[in-house]
């Protein structure tokens, strides 16, 4: 029995890990659960698995769900200081941890993890972009496992022989990550310039929480993933490749020095990426619907255009491990996705303001996790003035 904690536990990939993990009672058993402010769905998935902790962001909201479940029978404790986040990372309890918080709050219960040896289930792709380097590092240092969550890096997890060493050791040529497009992937540029926030969360295949599918209609949720695959898989820029993929069904591929290309195919699910990280290399019930290819209508591929979705070229073009542009990315990505939600600003007004802040905090890469904390504070405190 594998104690887990899940991080984010109200997002679509914490609700999608409990639906998995109620299919195997006997494998998975619930340490903590965390969210940031949904407090009725966080109550209701206490009394359904009893964690030991739930945190929940705020004093008042804290106390108002300990005194709740107090009054159910429960006896899960209810935690809401900042630094409960890398205690419950860190617990010894803890064989799993679950980063699905969104944005740069997942990076530090996925550093304090790392840390402590963990197998961490990265859904939470702003740790890497953001920390590469010292998340790595330490997760070296400590033994512990990083195992990719998103789609795409789950595909080309599953593409790769289980423990390899280095990519060229096992002749690997490139890396291709595909792009659904997102909703606007047929808009004029004209029309992008015009477009709002209610289009954008509209994504056409999959079902995702509102930053990640903005993220997804720019096309910054790809750059992002570049990052993150340069990363997971130690490949050098040139490695990776990036394919427009509209049908969401073949959700990456690696291609081989003898020219065989291995791709892995399902239904846009995130419970299948999710019930493998859970349990690789093994293979378990993900309760996701099975591909039927008979019913499957034409698998379209075309090139990236970067005119129109210019942050992917901004996130290409961060790939370095002495810069700290990624970190800068992320970090004015946030500020300006949350003020485009707000409708303060314009589709385009997006890469504007991340190659603003590209232009101001351009420098070496941080080497302490407090000195990335502080970066991404900066960063944000000067983006929310733009």
């Amino acid at each position: 029995m594998q104690k887990i904690v899940i991080f984010g536990a109200t997002g679509s990939i914490g609700v999608s890990t409990l639906d998995v993990i109620k299919l195997h009672p006997d494998k998975f058993s619930v340490f903590a659960l965390t969210a940031n402010n949904n407090a009725s769905l966080l109550y209701q998935q206490c009394l359904e698995f009893n964690p030991s902790y739930a945190y929940i962001n705020g004093d008042d909201a804290a106390k108002t769900m300990q005194q709740r479940l107090t009054e159910a029978n429960s006896t899960t404790q209810v935690l809401c200081k900042p630094e409960d986040l890398a205690y419950l990372a860190a617990h010894a309890e803890v064989d799993l941890v679950m980063s699905a918080i969104v944005g740069s709050a997942g990076l530090v219960p996925t550093y304090h993890a790392a840390k402590n040896g963990k197998k961490i289930l990265l859904a939470n792709k702003e740790s890497l972009v953001a920390g590469g380097r010292i998340i790595t590092d330490t997760a070296k240092l400590n033994h512990a496992q990083i195992i990719p969550v998103d789609s795409e890096h789950s595909a080309i997890f599953q593409a790769l022989p289980y423990g390899y060493t280095s990519l060229d050791e096992i002749g690997v040529n490139k890396i291709i990550l595909t792009a659904s497009g997102g909703p606007f992937l047929n808009t004029p540029y004209e029309e992008l310039c015009k477009v709002t926030a209610a289009q954008a969360v509209k994504h056409p295949n999959w079902s995702m929480g509102q930053k990640i599918s903005v993220d997804s209609s720019t096309l910054m949720n790809k750059g992002l993933e570049v990052i993150e695959a340069y990363w997971l898989f130690n490949a050098k820029p040139s490695q990776i490749e990036v394919v427009v993929h509209p049908q969401s069904i073949i959700h990456s591929m690696v291609e081989y020095i003898d020219s065989s290309i291995i791709a892995q195919l399902g239904t846009p699910d995130m419970k299948t990426p999710i019930a493998y990280a859970l349990s690789a290399p093994e293979r378990i019930n993900s309760g996701s619907k099975q591909l039927n290819f008979t019913t499957l209508q034409n698998l379209t591929f075309c090139e990236v255009d970067y005119i129109r979705f210019p942050c992917l070229k901004l996130a290409i073009d961060a790939l370095s491990e002495e810069s700290n542009t990624a970190a800068v990315i992320n970090a004015a990505n946030e500020v300006a996705v949350a003020k485009f939600l707000a409708n303060e600003h314009g589709f385009y007004d997006i890469p504007r303001m991340i190659e603003t802040a590209i232009e101001k905090f351009s420098g070496t890469t941080p080497t302490h996790i407090e000195e990335l904390i502080l970066l991404d504070q900066e960063v944000k405190q000067y983006c929310a003035t733009l």
